[in-house]
């Protein structure tokens, strides 16, 4: 029997530290003001919450093993899924093996091949996510006059992008656009004048990227040294929406059309999510991580808050009892009213692309509204128009 003083512990690892750093600190201050917000209000089913995360050092080997140390040592009485399909596909055959409810964070189709009934997916890219990613790349693209008709895919060669890039491929052919030029490059790579002198060889009208942080700003700024300049630029790459990569690139982000989650502009700002970001916003800072916390802190939130919601109107933490009900329920959190469908995935996608418009210097304060991170799709929430070609929009 447990009192009423006894926490209810929820069990996850994050990667900490390595290559996405940057987006996982700020998931785990979001979630720390989460506990602090739902503790004050009397907690869950009337006990303290205690959260545990342990650091798996961006180490896929390591995820397995500390989910059954969680399970099995810690005795934690909910799990929840880390950041990102690197964290989260790794710790699938256990939680399956378990049959526990698992609410994971910003993975990109994980659950598309085990269609695993109690996994569910905070990241808004729908049924279809893979193609959600990034189709509002290629349907702004034929829009455009002249229409561009080719492209280039380049992708980090990393698990992370394989489902955008097959998603791009899709795209690609349901719009209308030939890939001329395909390509891949380690991690590791340091210099990326060779990658851009070969997309500048194929004269692609659209350049494709799906990178990583530290790869985002190489190749932006690679691109920029170089004198070809493709129609439009962007769509996959994860580095934009963090607040240090904006700050690092400054101007030379302007131009760049790239998919997001979360944008300040009006029609996004659902009841609620105001109120946490500047409660993240206060204390960033100290905490070492993304300053504006606009990408992963609302999802990270919006994560627990559907946890505790399914908590609340079940009365229980027994796993059947609350995959059941979040299968059906409609959930209220920052990231506005989320429903979710076929294998976990969000029942519509509501996936942003943000152009760079722009931007002078590198001070924090323009990215703190949605003036300098244009939403030009989906058409429904744009707050701007798109600046075409790309060469056009560069100032």
């Amino acid at each position: 029997m447990s009192s009423a003083t006894t926490p209810i512990r929820i069990g996850y690892c994050l990667s900490l530290t390595g290559p996405v750093a940057g987006n996982t600190q700020s998931a785990r201050l979001a979630h720390r003001i989460w506990q602090q917000d739902v503790n004050r209000r009397g907690g869950l089913l009337g006990r303290p919450v205690e959260l545990i995360c342990y650091d798996d050092q961006a180490d896929a080997s390591k995820v397995a093993d500390l989910y059954r140390h969680l399970m099995d040592e810690d005795k934690v009485d909910l799990v929840i899924g880390g950041y990102g399909t690197n964290n989260l596909l790794p710790a699938m055959p256990l939680i399956m093996e378990r049959q526990r409810f698992f609410v994971g964070l910003q993975g990109l189709g994980v659950n598309t091949t085990l269609g695993y009934p109690n996994y569910f997916a905070m990241i808004p890219t729908g049924p279809d996510p893979s193609a959600a990613l990034t189709e509002g790349f290629f349907a702004l693209a034929v829009e455009q006059q002249p229409r561009p008709t080719t492209v280039a895919l380049v992708s980090a060669d990393a698990v992370f992008s394989r489902n955008p890039i097959l998603g791009a491929k899709d795209n690609a052919a349901k719009y209308g656009f030939q890939i001329v030029h395909e390509a891949t490059y380690p991690l590791s790579t340091t210099d990326f004048t060779p990658v851009i002198e070969a997309i500048a060889r194929s004269e692609c009208d659209l350049l494709f990227l799906c990178s990583y942080l530290e790869d985002s700003m190489s190749l932006v700024r690679a691109l920029r040294a170089h004198t070809f300049r493709p129609k439009i630029v962007g769509a996959g790459m994860i580095g934009p929406q963090n607040t240090a990569v904006k700050t690092t690139l400054g101007p030379l982000l302007n131009g760049v059309v790239n998919y997001d989650y979360w944008a300040p502009v009006p029609t996004l700002k659902f009841p609620g999510v105001q109120v946490f970001l500047a409660n993240y916003q206060a204390r960033a800072a100290e905490a070492g991580v993304d300053l504006l916390g606009h990408y992963t802190a609302p999802l990270a939130y919006a994560q627990l808050q559907v946890l505790a919601q399914a908590v609340e109107a079940t009365g229980s933490l027994e796993d059947a009892k609350l995959s059941a009900y979040t299968r059906q329920a409609t959930f209220s959190t920052v990231m506005g009213n989320i429903t979710f469908g076929a294998k976990g995935e969000w029942s519509s996608p509501r996936v942003l692309q943000v152009q760079f418009q722009g931007i002078t210097g590198n001070d924090l304060g323009q990215f703190q509204d949605g003036s300098r991170q244009v939403v030009v799709s989906p058409p429904d929430l744009r707050s701007g128009s798109l600046r075409y070609p790309y060469a056009d929009a560069l100032s």
